[in-house]
């Protein structure tokens, strides 16, 4: 068997609608050309090859196929891994009332011609096999065309897989999972797949959290589909690639000083909140920043000053009334290259203050995270207020107070394009998978860093690299792609070092050299020797 793939590296990777979907199949097979099932032989290839990387021949196998294309998957990846040696026994639902799709009704053929699987075309009452502990269930009853739950009879197999097998794998998209919105969509009708392989790019269902339950270990196939712009361009996801994000940084000048490499402001800690300052300062320093004052209370002059001795302190006055709210660094705001605002600030009276002062006055771009974007979630008013530009950075729960939204995470995500692109800002709505949300309504995905990074004071950190490359003269839009991106590389060099379990935020702190170097390191050479 061989399977020529295409390199994907050249284009940005777009996430893709069931319809665009369609289309780029549609192309390749005009194009190409190639005929469609010569095509769903190449994905089925592709499917084999990955799975015989995890399972060894003695492996039971058993496949479940659906009437339509992806069913028709599913009898060629039955025929395929038959010829390699590993039992397989197919079942063929053949309950559609316009019977089999043309390609998935020719791959039965051939695999009763084959006749080396144990199979079973049910056309009306399914007696379900046992499935033991050491079976490995291949899940190709539907695809990505569903767009209502699966109901009914198909609805009473997905149940019983679930309970029954330990691993399933599911082509393309686990059964019964849409490709983009699953609201209204019924939980226990949905294939809970240990494995998804996945065709030719990622789905945006998969980067949800409420979804990791049904898609399980995600791997993208390339399936070879041709490279054409067209039907990329009015998709506004994609997946966020090391190449385009290493252009982005800046060579630092020779004669570089101080003054030439921004001067942030840091307006963070409240009484007993002093850490969250003290991680986002020390990642704003490390970041590269030239100078950096942090605007905090007189309860956190001393810990700031020997945990941060490089920044300079701007403190609040133990007593205050509004005449005084505002410090002298806040009444001259405009001498800084960026503000951040947020970690640790509280949402009393004096924070508020703050923040509008800031609205009101500041000319430089603004980073608001945390207790800033609490502030604005209980003042509506304010959202309007937000200067474009500004770099918001929300996780979950703040983003649904933001956007007085449901826990459904393509409702948030299409409300947070519609917020961003109102007042011309930027959300990084922080999530496993990181989206990166334009003015212009682009979402750019990001899928490195590990789980280790859930844990308090990482999106301080996050804050505080963002603001250093603000400061710094980068664009709003670089400086968001740029600081998630270094973030997380910095948290997977954390967990290398350490382990997921162990990882707090200053590691990622600790590691911020070795991302930099990372990046700016070219890629090693291939072996030289024998190609494979």
């Amino acid at each position: 068997m061989y399977f020529q793939k295409l390199s994907l590296s050249s284009k940005k990777m777009k996430i893709l609608s069931s319809a665009q979907l369609r289309q780029w199949d549609k192309y390749t097979i005009e194009h190409e050309p190639i005929s469609s099932i010569d095509l769903m032989e190449r994905a089925s290839m592709a499917f084999c090859s990955a799975f015989m990387k995890r399972w060894q021949t003695d492996t039971p196998v058993m496949v479940f196929a659906g009437f339509g294309n992806n069913g028709g998957d599913a009898l060629a990846i039955s025929r395929i891994l038959a010829q390699q040696e590993y039992q397989v026994e197919t079942y063929l639902f053949n309950t559609g009332s316009k019977g089999l799709s043309n390609d998935c009704e020719m791959n039965r053929r051939k695999l009763m011609e084959q006749g080396i699987v144990k199979f079973v075309e049910v056309t009306a009452q399914f007696f379900p096999p046992k499935i033991s502990e050491q079976t490995v269930v291949i899940d190709g009853l539907f695809g990505t065309g569903i767009s209502r739950p699966l109901a009914g009879p198909f609805a009473a197999v997905v149940k019983y897989v679930n309970a029954a097998a330990k691993q399933i794998v599911s082509i393309d998209v686990p059964s019964g999972l849409m490709t983009e919105n699953n609201d209204g969509n019924i939980k226990e009708n949905i294939i809970r797949a240990t494995h998804t392989f996945t065709f030719q790019c990622q789905k945006i269902a998969f980067l949800f959290p409420e979804n990791q339950q049904f898609v399980g270990n995600v791997e993208v196939l390339d399936i070879g589909l041709l490279d054409t712009n067209q039907l990329f361009i009015n998709s506004p996801y994609s997946i966020l690639e090391k190449n385009e994000v290493v252009g982005l940084l800046k060579t630092r000048p020779r004669f570089a000083h101080k003054g030439t490499c921004g001067h942030a402001l840091l307006v963070a800690g409240k009484k007993n909140m002093a850490g969250c300052a003290v991680l986002s300062a020390k990642a704003c320093m490390r970041t590269g920043v030239g100078k950096l004052t942090i605007h905090t209370q007189e309860a956190n002059r001393t810990i700031l000053q020997l945990a941060v001795p490089e920044a300079i302190l701007d403190v609040e006055p133990e007593t205050r009334d509004k005449r005084t709210a505002i410090t002298k660094s806040l009444s001259y705001v405009n001498s800084f290259s960026a503000v951040g605002i947020g970690p640790g600030i509280g949402t009393d009276e004096n924070a508020f203050d703050i923040l509008s002062h800031l609205f009101n006055e500041s000319e430089a771009p603004l980073v608001l995270d945390a207790d800033a974007l609490n502030i604005i979630a209980a003042h509506p008013g304010l959202k309007s207020l937000i200067p474009p530009g500004s770099i918001l950075t929300p996780h979950k729960g703040e983003l649904a107070r933001l956007l007085n939204s449901t826990d459904n995470s393509f409702e948030q995500l299409q409300l947070a394009m519609q917020f961003a692109q109102q007042q011309g800002i930027y959300i990084i709505a922080k999530d496993a998978y990181t989206a990166i949300i334009t003015p212009e309504g682009i979402v750019h995905f990001n899928t490195i860093g590990n789980a280790g990074m859930a844990t308090a004071g990482c999106g301080d950190v996050l804050t505080g690299i963002i603001l250093s490359l603000l400061a710094q003269g980068y664009t709003s839009a670089d400086a968001s792609i740029l600081g998630v991106y270094l973030h997380a590389l910095s948290g997977d060099i954390a967990a290398e070092q350490l382990c997921e379990e162990s990882l707090i935020a200053s590691d990622i702190i600790d590691t911020l050299p070795q991302a930099f170097r990372r990046m700016k390191s070219p890629p090693p050479a291939p072996p030289k020797g024998r190609e494979s």
